[in-house]
């Protein structure tokens, strides 16, 4: 039995990771779009720099509405490990079940970096403008 709670810790011990991570994140892309409208609010923009800020503010609204499924499907499986028989044999299953949302995150974590770079790259460019 102490295995299987040891177990079943484990596991919300990745979801309760996984969780802060994206808040933190949900609170970075706050930053960021006040950022971009700090830039937007400046007078010397052109069409390209527009077209980019509208972009990433599209980018930012998308990224968030991932970020609210992410973290539904990690209260749907907090759910799960809350209500597991503790006396169910240990064969992994709760494990696998949760390998698609690992997938997720590393492919959402990989995008927002991505997403992250190419942003501090355009404010970047607009500082070496001021």
């Amino acid at each position: 039995m102490e295995k299987k709670i040891n177990y079943l810790s484990d596991l919300e011990f990745n979801l309760d990771t996984w969780k802060r991570e994206l808040k933190f994140h949900r609170d970075e892309m706050d930053s960021f779009q006040e950022k971009l409208e700090e830039v937007a609010a400046r007078k010397d923009l052109d069409k390209n720099a527009l077209a980019k800020l509208e972009r990433f503010q599209n980018k930012i609204m998308r990224e968030r509405k991932v970020i609210s499924d992410l973290l539904h499907k990690i209260k749907e499986k907090r759910l799960n490990l809350k209500t597991a028989d503790i006396n169910e044999p240990l064969d992994g299953r709760l494990y696998r079940e949760q390998q698609p949302l690992r997938e997720e995150m590393r492919t959402y974590i990989r995008l927002h970096y991505d997403f992250k770079e190419e942003m501090m790259d355009f404010f970047t460019e607009w500082l070496d403008n001021d």
